[in-house]
């Protein structure tokens, strides 16, 4: 019987959840330590009045406490009997909201009370389901601050949404001061966001997916790149073996060269010495031979020997020899040192070449998001000047070339292979490629027709194929004061906008042409024509009958 009377928790006190110590039974006939309900009804000294921490009936004055003897022999035998343990219940860590009725240690609590302002744990929180009267307070998951749930003016609970005002109010001040503004329930505005919620948060999945698509991609990309980088150090490490082998050839080559004239000259030389010492001894022997006939003392014999002797000597068998004294193989290797400049030279201009081609090789690449705001826009402003080269001969340019005016009277313009013949049209000197362009253009009069186009544009038909946007070679934005016109190729796409006298022009050389239509600070995009441009583009203007095309200086 005291197990079960144990199992139901009828002897803990409801504030410290241990067995009761020196147990009290207040006027509303729930029990407590007496150190336990005394310690909590001293906080509340200052009021005067003091309620039950269960079904919170309020006693005043503050009721005398006397141990209860009865239940504290009760209390006594059970714990003698060994009953089983209350309930285990988490004691609140970092992060947690806390029991506001626990003593000592403070349980985790569950719920918060939206009426009491106050959190309970599991077992304090049982009051509000067992008290008649509690259990028409608003219960919500538990949570802290809740003062944050209060208006501060009226100290009543925020339950409406003042959509005028952007902010949480209650009831009173919906009534007051927010009485002409556009309010609903919280829990009406809250099923609305829950939408708009739901769609932030697809969003943010997809963009989720998308970057985890992205870094498999990535991962791929670096092992691909890992994989080629080792293929190609192989494949350069044997490109360059060969290479090295190659010169070592040509080393060994112009060695052995040099090593076989050499050899062949010293045997030459050797030769002619050889030849040379043989005929010096001849002519010594004939010499010595002269000097014994002159030393004769018999005439006879001296005459008689004479012409045998003293006959010319013969030719020698060799040539007369000149000696290079000044030999060597400079020569050589002046061939050697240019043929090592040469190689050298070659190596550094192609190491540029290749030094660049790697490092176009990348795993990934970033770019700056498309800009929104004008601000934004104006980073990527550029210089823009028209050139006279271009100009038909009736357009006037002025203001530093900026300027085109289409005029009656012709300008002394010379003839040049890129200048305009049979369209009133003009170019701007430069090219712009492989990057971000902005600029703003000012027109007014009659017709205007802005664009961009490729180099290769016709100068001297007189069909509308030369004409900016009436080929595959340009793009360009008819404009008028009550229409908009893009055309490409000869194929035009008509624009419902307001039309404004000042046109901005984005240019992404990877993603296309944008234009908009400029008012103050306020853009409007009023076509978008995406495409990748495969030549630097220049900018361009088509007039018509006094008609004035300026570009605005953005800087």
């Amino acid at each position: 019987m005291a197990s079960n009377l144990w199992s139901e928790e009828q002897f803990i006190c409801p504030v410290c959840l241990e067995i009761l110590k020196d147990p009290v039974a207040i006027p509303c006939g729930h029990s407590y330590c007496l150190g336990c309900i005394k310690n909590y009804w001293d906080n509340t000294d200052h009021t005067g009045v003091y309620s039950c921490p269960q079904c919170r009936e309020t006693f005043t004055p503050r009721p005398v406490l006397c141990k209860n003897t009865m239940l504290a022999e009760v209390v006594e035998r059970l714990k003698k009997t060994g009953p089983n343990p209350p309930p285990a219940q988490s004691c609140a860590g970092p992060g947690d909201v806390p029991c506001d009725f626990c003593t000592g240690r403070k349980l985790k609590a569950v719920k918060s009370c939206l009426t009491c302002l106050a959190s309970y744990c599991e077992t304090h929180v049982k009051s509000h389901s067992e008290v008649t009267t509690l259990k028409k307070h608003k219960l919500i998951d538990a949570t802290g601050n809740l003062e944050k749930l209060l208006c501060s003016e009226h100290q009543k609970i925020l339950e409406v949404f003042c959509r005028t005002d952007q902010t949480c109010i209650c009831l009173l001040c919906a009534d007051e001061e927010h009485k002409s503004h556009d309010t609903l329930p919280a829990e009406k505005e809250r099923s609305g966001k829950q939408k708009q919620l739901g769609e932030t948060q697809m969003e943010i999945e997809l963009r989720i997916q998308k970057k985890l698509k992205e870094v498999d991609e990535l991962k791929q990309a670096v092992e691909s790149l890992k994989i080629s980088a080792q293929r190609d150090i192989k494949e350069s490490e044997k490109i360059f073996t060969k290479l090295i082998e190659s010169i070592e050839k040509i080393q060994s080559e112009v060695i052995e060269l040099i090593g076989a004239n050499e050899k062949a000259s010293v045997n030459q030389a050797e030769e002619l010495m050889k030849k040379l010492q043989q005929e010096i001894v001849q002519l010594r022997r004939r010499d010595a031979e002269l000097k014994q006939l002159s030393e004769i003392e018999d005439h006879i014999h001296y005459l008689q020997n004479f012409k045998s002797l003293c006959a010319p000597p013969e030719a020698g068998v060799l040539p007369s020899v000149t000696v290079n004294s000044d030999i060597s193989f400079g020569a050589v290797m002046k061939a050697v040192c240019e043929l090592k400049d040469n190689i050298e030279n070659f190596c550094e201009k192609e190491l540029v070449s290749i030094t660049k081609t790697v490092n176009e090789v990348a795993v990934y690449s970033l770019e700056s998001p498309e800009p929104r705001t004008r601000a934004e826009f104006l980073k990527y402003s550029c210089q823009l000047t028209l050139d006279p080269n271009t100009a038909y001969r009736e357009l006037c340019l002025s203001e530093g070339n900026r300027k085109v005016t289409l005029r009656e009277d012709t300008q002394p313009y010379p003839d040049h292979p890129e200048r305009f013949y049979s369209w009133y049209q003009v170019l701007c000197e430069e090219g712009l490629s492989g990057t971000r362009c902005y600029w703003e253009i000012e027109w007014s009069g009659g017709w205007a027709y802005i664009g961009v186009t490729y180099k290769g544009i016709s100068r001297k038909g007189e069909d509308v194929s030369c004409c900016l946007g009436f080929n595959d070679k340009s793009w360009s934005l008819f404009c008028s004061s009550s229409t908009y016109t893009f055309w490409h190729n000869n194929n035009k796409t008509a624009i419902t906008a307001p039309c404004t006298s000042r046109i901005g022009v984005y240019l992404d050389f990877n993603a296309g042409i944008s234009f908009y239509g400029i008012s103050g600070d306020t853009m409007t995009l009023l076509h978008r024509f995406q495409t990748t441009f495969t030549e630097p583009l220049y900018p361009g203007f088509r007039l018509f009958s006094d008609s004035t095309v300026e570009i605005c200086q953005l800087n």
